[in-house]
């Protein structure tokens, strides 16, 4: 189906969930558990749900002893071998309750260039959304290099509702909603809709920040949406704190309205690692 509102986000067929390292990681470690529950429910509904989780290197911080994100590619890779592992399990003792088995998929922006790894990830994500298992999937940061990465996971997450052929793409952050500058300036006002098309130069949504776990902000965010979007997917952007209202159709966030012109199909040509254009 297309799902053209928020409302229609709750009868949607399939969904990619997208979560930040920030939201799941350090002291808030303990969000996962919600944001699965709120994952169930949409499960139990009969949406299929494709997670993309940032969090592989925040997870691993402490194992490395590391109390800041490292800055050298070497010490990164070491970090998300150990935090991917750590991860994807305690993403299986949340949804074990709910007798929800996770598969983990790890991507590089080379396997969405090649079309035939491209059509491997796409298969291999068909047969688990059949066979009811919930893929997670996060950038293979162990192999990925400065050069061919995604940049972030909110590309990445475009990028897979493209794929997978997603009705609506969740990005979920630290706030509400997008605002029309920084939320702690004066004058900033919260966005509640954006139409296809709209032209969103006017608006302040910042550079990309990098902080002590990850790497994001508003603006990778609305670059992602307006990719999303373009390509007849709805986007849906708040906080993780709201996905179960997200997911159930309530109005939070901000809605990025779909093209309705565009075609629905899964991606199926090549796709560009740069920030600004999504092929195929």
């Amino acid at each position: 189906m297309t799902v053209t509102s928020r409302a229609e986000l709750r009868g949607a067929t399939r969904v990619v969930v997208k979560v930040g390292s920030s939201s799941i990681s350090g002291e808030n470690a303990h969000k996962i558990e919600p944001i699965v529950a709120a994952l169930a429910e949409a499960y139990g509904r009969g949406t299929e749900v494709v997670l993309v989780s940032s969090g592989a290197i925040a997870t691993g911080m402490p194992y490395l002893r590391l109390d800041e994100r490292p800055t050298d590619l070497a010490t990164q890779q070491a970090a998300a071998a150990v935090g991917q592992n750590v991860l994807i399990y305690r993403y299986q003792a949340a949804l074990r309750p709910f007798a929800i088995v996770a598969g983990q998929v790890l991507l590089t922006a080379g396997d969405l260039e090649n079309a035939t790894h491209r059509s491997n990830a796409r298969r291999a994500m068909e047969r688990l959304l059949r066979l009811r298992i919930l893929p997670i999937v996060n950038e293979n940061d162990t192999v990925a290099t400065h050069e061919i990465r995604f940049g972030d996971n909110d590309r990445l997450a475009a990028l897979v509702a493209r794929l997978v052929g997603a009705d609506a793409l969740v990005l979920l952050s630290d706030i509400e909603c997008l605002y029309t500058r920084p939320p702690g300036e004066p004058g900033a006002t919260p966005i509640d809709t954006v139409a296809f098309g709209d032209d969103l130069a006017g608006y302040e949504f910042g550079s990309v920040v990098v902080n002590s776990v990850g790497t994001g902000g508003a603006a990778t965010k609305v670059s992602a949406a307006t990719l999303a979007a373009a390509a007849g997917v709805g986007v849906l952007v708040t906080s993780a704190d709201l996905i179960g209202e997200a997911l159930g159709g309530e109005h939070v966030g901000t809605w990025f309205v779909p093209d309705d012109q565009a075609p629905r199909h899964p991606l199926t040509g090549p796709v560009s690692t740069g920030a600004d254009t999504l092929a195929g």
